[in-house]
């Protein structure tokens, strides 16, 4: 099998090839951290570190590096209105940033460089931009990169410089010899933060920020650059002249983008992109009160990657009670091992379910198709369970390959959580029998009842009773 990837460049499926075998260097785009994480950042966290589990499944050593953009014009306006340094700004929520998506059981980035602190290498890449003649000063002490001396500006979108300038989402600014041309330096202002350049005070454009932190990190070329697909344009495709302009070199061979997570109501007639300039953002922080990790991870993986998603508390409830199915089968698989008679462990059907996970996996990531898998090995296993045909071997086989799939997916509870989760539950069933016993029906019927709103179902049968999650 052979892993296939839609290239955003090229705007078709290929076959991945890395630049060196066995290796893989990724880059995604981080966040702005001027306030918590939304549920946006959340899907293209969580995509892109599923991609990174199923390279490093498929025997690759993955470099994967996200960045912080912690200097930045909404970081200069929050912390002036709550009368902070916008680096310690920037330093509290890259602080809340790690509690949130470690509650989204993300496995992490090899570094996560900041823009603050690439202050050199950045003025160094300008400095190279402009000695190749892509760059020019300003008299106001900004530098800017002139696009009119390149020829192929608008790759990504696959759109011509006229297009991309009508698009509506270039900044006006007199100080620039053309429309389309971007900031690689930003001249200070009276009051804000600044660094010594050789072209004046200032701080770093956008756009720069990221090939410098590659370039520093990660060398001339990566493999993979990821973000989501309202990135495309200007910030990737400036990123891609930038970065060529030093290198002469392709900044990635495949370019990832995930679709936005859209929102509907508000007033709103359609949807309209998740987004923290909209003031249409749910932040992760919230939703985790009300739904776990796991169930975020299962809500956005059980879509397509590049498809758009509207969010909606209903349909989280949908993943979760999805998921819960899951869930409860693999702990019937562990609970029913315990007993079951000897026998096959059903090689063939196993590697048969590998072979489907491991195929559509292949085919772009679609981990829609691998949690489908999931489901039909939990459909069949139900079944053989039920009717008492599933052997301890078969069974054990099948819990190995859940935890083997969700090693990529990462939907199912840790073991260690289920054997707390056992321990409290026995207590709370032998109580309730007590209370059966002692004929306090309502009292019992209440334990029952509140354990139901908690998510958590008692089945009571002539072997005495079991819980599930709802």
């Amino acid at each position: 099998m052979v892993l296939r990837v839609h290239n955003t460049l090229t705007d078709s499926v290929e076959e991945f090839k890395p630049l060196e075998p066995g290796r893989v260097r990724m880059y995604v785009c981080g966040v702005t951290v001027y306030d918590d994480i939304h549920m946006g950042h959340a899907r293209s966290i969580i995509v892109f570190d599923t991609v990174a589990r199923y390279l490093r499944y498929s025997g690759y050593d993955v470099q994967l590096v996200t960045n912080f953009t912690d200097v930045d014009d909404k970081i200069i306006v929050r912390a002036a209105k709550e009368g902070v340094e916008p680096l310690e700004l920037s330093r509290r929520y890259i602080d809340r940033y790690f509690e949130d998506v470690s509650k989204l059981h993300v496995t992490g980035a090899s570094m996560y460089p900041k823009a603050s602190e690439s202050i050199g290498d950045i003025i160094g890449l300008i400095e190279k931009i402009i000695a190749n003649g892509y760059g020019y000063a300003a008299a106001d002490g900004s530098v800017y990169f002139d696009v009119s001396k390149v020829e192929n500006y608008g790759r990504l979108t696959n759109q011509k410089a006229d297009q991309l300038q009508s698009s509506g989402r270039i900044a006006d600014d007199p100080n620039k010899r053309g429309a389309l041309d971007f900031a690689l330096w930003k001249a200070a202002k009276p009051g804000e933060i600044s660094w010594d350049s050789p072209w004046g005070p200032g701080r770093p454009g956008w756009h720069i920020e990221c090939s410098a932190m590659i370039y520093r990190n990660m060398g001339e070329q990566i493999d993979i650059h990821g973000g989501g697909n309202d990135l495309i344009f200007p910030h990737h495709e400036d990123e891609i002249l930038q970065t060529e302009a030093v290198t002469g070199r392709p900044l990635a061979n495949y370019w990832m983008h995930n679709g936005m997570l859209q929102v509907k109501g508000h007033g709103m007639s359609k949807e309209e992109k998740m987004s923290k300039s909209l003031g249409n953002f749910f932040t992760v922080r919230d939703v985790l009160e009300k739904f776990d990790g796991r169930t975020v991870r299962f809500y956005f993986l059980n879509t397509h990657y590049m498809s758009p998603l509207v969010y909606g508390e209903d349909m989280l409830r949908e993943a979760d009670a999805a998921r819960g199915r899951l869930v409860n089968n693999y702990r019937e698989l562990q609970s029913y091992a315990k007993t079951a008679p000897e026998g096959d462990a059903c090689d063939a059907s196993i590697e048969e379910y590998r072979r489907r996970f491991v195929e559509a996996m292949d085919e772009d990531f679609n981990t829609r198709e691998a949690i489908g898998v999931m489901f039909e090995m939990a459909r069949a296993s139900n079944k053989s369970m039920a009717d008492g045909t599933m052997s301890r071997q078969a069974a054990l086989a099948q819990i190995d390959l859940v935890r083997e799939f969700d090693a990529i997916i990462g939907i199912m509870p840790e073991d260690g959580d289920d054997d707390s989760m056992d321990e409290v539950m026995s207590i709370l069933i032998d109580l309730r029998k007590e209370l059966r016993a002692r004929k306090m029906y309502d009292l019992s019927d209440l334990i029952r009842d509140r354990l139901k709103d908690a998510g958590i179902v008692l089945e009571d049968s002539a072997e005495g009773a079991k819980w599930k999650r709802a």
